[in-house]
């Protein structure tokens, strides 16, 4: 099963590779990763999601803890919560029809064309990963040049947070 952990680390050098080190060491696969200071600027937050069952999940989460610069731990789909992942992807997009294509396309997914040239439209895509996985399945494999995706980020709704 798939889950997105929020990792409440003091911004410390060394502290994201003693996170990476303890999956690593077990075996545990990382699928996507997002890094970033907090509203204080001591604290980042990292946002992974790894695949296992729960009681591999809790293994994680309990290991997680023994960690000294961890201070909090969160396994946001165990609730209510929402996430968001940002990819920008470079299709190549020659003639009028082809090019008119990709633009009604980005336009059912809510995406922007943010670069233009002759030959290409490099597009920004916010969602859910499957929104993003589902526009590069309705693209022709051929037409991608490059693909770019920064790693879900993700908050509990509601009353529930990742605070110190």
């Amino acid at each position: 099963m798939r889950h997105i952990i929020s990792i409440l680390i003091e911004n410390e050098a060394g502290a994201l590779s003693r996170v990476a080190g303890l999956f690593s060491a077990r075996g545990y696969n990382i699928e996507t990763l997002s890094v970033a200071p907090t509203e204080d600027p001591t604290l980042s937050r990292m946002t992974l999601i790894t695949r296992g069952s729960d009681e591999i999940i809790e293994q994680i989460t309990k290991q997680l803890n023994k960690l000294i610069d961890v201070v909090k731990v969160l396994d946001l789909t165990e609730g209510a919560h929402l996430e968001r992942e940002l990819m920008l992807i470079k299709v190549r997009a020659t003639g009028g029809e082809q090019r008119d294509e990709i633009k009604r396309l980005a336009d059912i997914f809510r995406g922007r064309i943010i670069d233009v040239t002759e030959t290409t439209f490099t597009i920004e895509l916010t969602g859910t990963w499957d929104k993003l996985d589902g526009f590069i399945q309705v693209l022709d494999p051929a037409l991608i040049l490059e693909t770019v995706r920064t790693g879900v980020a993700g908050i509990a709704r509601g009353e529930r947070s990742l605070r110190a």
